[in-house]
């Protein structure tokens, strides 16, 4: 049994990084075809119906099914719209940034490395929340911008429009974490999932309306790869996520999901034919590092005793 646990904490988060990682490819093809809120809408909406259909799955086959009081159930509805909007707002903000920021000319494997910022950017975040920031961390932060500087500074010293919204992007996943943070402590994980991306949703199908030309032949032209971002990238990776999770050490769990980022580069090596320079590849395996540091947590102090 423990042998069947090590190998699900394993290799579930190892499957989601790789379906994130790929996604940074289909997001590619469809940037090309797709004006960005357009394809946010559509991959969301999906979304939603995959999640819907994992929750009620995981409903139909509970064994264990919890038993609340009217006063609790509406509590706990409550909590999850609030946080279904504010979780919602976030992802779709961040989720918008990226893919104009691909759609601006960043290519899949160094949107997949700057996006992975916002693993360094949650715990900096988290000082205005007054929580300590540890001296790892703030070698990755260091670290981190000197990635940054080699995967996107060319020549002159300024960022590439697409770095620069996707930079954006990652600043709005890392404040996204930390509100779905705040939320999971209360309401189940999946249906705040599904909440999130039905709000995302209704806001990119919005702004869509407004500041696009969503065109449905467009839209079917590049199906494939918008379903497999709804369907696999949101749907199947995040309840990987939640699986890989329960009973496992979120700090390894957190480093084995970054991998995400080396997937990136490498499907978009092998399937887009991109390119990088030995200079970005530098930059590359230095934001590995500054993740993977700011993950790994100090020892505890001992306490000193009384003499």
């Amino acid at each position: 049994m423990k042998q069947n646990n090590q190998i699900r904490q394993v290799v579930f988060p190892l499957l989601a990084a790789l379906i994130w990682g790929t996604a940074f490819v289909a997001q590619d093809v469809c940037a090309d075809v797709v004006e960005p809120m357009t394809f946010n809408a559509a991959r969301s909406f999906i979304a939603v119906i995959v999640l819907l259909v994992i929750i009620w799955l995981f409903g139909l086959f509970r064994k264990d099914k919890p038993s609340f009081t009217a006063a609790e159930k509406k509590a706990s509805r409550k909590t999850l719209v609030i946080g279904g909007l504010c979780c919602g707002v976030a992802l779709a903000v961040a989720s918008n940034f990226q893919q104009a920021g691909i759609g601006a000319g960043t290519d899949a494997g160094k949107a997949g490395f700057i996006t992975a910022l916002y693993i360094v950017l949650v715990p900096l975040l988290g000082l205005f929340l007054r929580k300590k920031v540890s001296l790892p961390v703030w070698i990755a932060v260091i670290i981190a911008v000197a990635a940054l500087y080699l995967l996107c500074i060319k020549g002159e010293f300024a960022l590439q429009t697409g770095d620069l919204l996707i930079l954006l992007c990652a600043f709005f996943f890392a404040v996204h974490i930390l509100i779905i943070d705040h939320f999971t402590q209360t309401v189940d994980g999946m249906k705040l999932s599904c909440a999130q991306f039905l709000v995302a949703g209704i806001l990119s199908a919005i702004g869509a309306l407004i500041f696009e030309h969503p065109d449905w032949s467009a839209i079917f032209s590049v199906a494939l790869p918008i379903l497999y971002v709804g369907v696999f990238s949101s749907g199947v990776a995040y309840t990987l996520q939640i699986l890989a999770q329960k009973g496992s050490n979120p700090t390894v769990v957190t480093i084995l999901l970054s991998m995400e980022s080396v997937f990136a580069v490498i499907s978009g090596a092998i399937i887009l034919h991109q390119r990088m320079s030995t200079r970005e590849y530098v930059g590359c395996v230095l934001m590995l590092i500054a993740v993977i540091l700011a993950q790994i947590p100090l020892p505890p102090k001992k306490e000193k005793t009384a003499q």
